[in-house]
């Protein structure tokens, strides 16, 4: 994959820092840098391009279903509901400087509380006027206080403290956003800042609203009233329709794989329903969790899926 950008010819950096505050509503602001900082923000981009490179050349897509790794490459594509978020933050035309603007932030200025910072991010243009986003969690970059963390410096062959408030910025950042794709370095530091728990939770009826048209031989109210309440069912849901696992389904084969893995479901009318406790198990099965092999004669196995990739054919 491409990266939308050209990043050795950058003619323009932005800083910024986001906040969430105790109702998770999102704020970020942009921070005035000189040239020292933007040229260390686009050595990051320039790392964190690399690392992705390195981890992989054709990314999966990120799904919300699946356990990934620390660091994984994977992506979005903008106009998908889970990068939404940042997207906007991608987006904006004219960030305010100052997050007491914007939000309730304990503080008269937007670094006076470094501790609340959420996280920080580089907005880069290219000579082609083509703009790249590059957003980091802020786990290192908090102020050192002298206080707290006594700092020396080297002036003029003395050592002496340092007096001043002192920010470390990381060495790449978890992800970039282009004019097309959301590129995840670190998917667990982009579930966080994109806030996907509570997007997926708010999906849920809509998720169900597109599988119902896909099975309408499934009654699917018991499974939205446990997914508007239970993250990971919410998951497979946000899974189940980005994959377009419901497409095509057959009643029949359905029915087949519920019962071979133990899965309960009732059918009255001509109309499926998923029986209590068995709501995420019945939602295992439509992700392609849930299956049953045997390679031993008359001793069939059934298996739970962590994770999974479908083979091509």
């Amino acid at each position: 994959m491409r990266l939308k950008f050209d990043i050795e010819h950058v003619t323009m950096t932005e800083f910024g820092i986001g906040h969430f505050d105790a109702d998770d509503n999102f704020a970020t602001v942009s921070v005035p840098v000189d040239e020292g900082v933007q040229s260390a923000l686009r050595e990051m981009v320039e790392a964190t391009w690399q690392a992705m490179q390195q981890n992989t050349e054709e990314p999966a897509r990120y799904e919300p279903s699946e356990k990934h790794a620390s660091t994984e490459y994977l992506y979005l594509l903008v106009d998908d509901p889970m990068a939404k978020l940042l997207f906007y933050l991608h987006e904006a035309a004219n960030l305010p400087t100052n997050l007491h603007e914007v939000a309730k932030y304990p503080g008269n200025a937007a670094l006076d509380d470094p501790s609340k910072i959420s996280f920080y991010f580089a907005r880069l243009t290219d000579n082609q006027r083509r703009r790249l986003t590059a957003i980091r969690r802020a786990v290192q970059y908090k102020g050192l206080l002298n206080k707290k963390n006594r700092l020396i410096r080297f002036i003029d062959d003395t050592l002496e403290l340092v007096s001043d408030t002192v920010f470390k910025l990381d060495n790449d950042f978890d992800l970039l956003i282009d004019s097309e794709h959301l590129h995840i370095l670190r998917p667990r530091s982009f579930e966080i800042i994109a806030q996907l728990r509570q997007v997926i939770l708010e999906a849920v009826p809509r998720n169900i609203q597109e599988i119902q048209q896909k099975l309408p031989f499934v009654n699917l109210s018991r499974v939205e009233d446990y997914a508007s309440s239970h993250p990971r069912a919410a998951q497979y849901l946000a899974s189940i329709c980005s994959q377009g696992w419901a497409t095509n389904i057959d009643k029949d084969q359905l029915k087949s794989l519920c019962e071979s893995t133990d899965v309960g479901i009732e059918e009255a009318n001509g109309s499926i329903t998923v029986t209590d406790g068995h709501v995420l198990s019945f939602l295992e099965v439509l992700d392609r969790r849930r299956y049953e092999i045997e390679l031993v004669r008359d001793t069939p196995e059934r298996f739970r899926a962590a994770s999974r990739s479908k083979i091509d054919t």
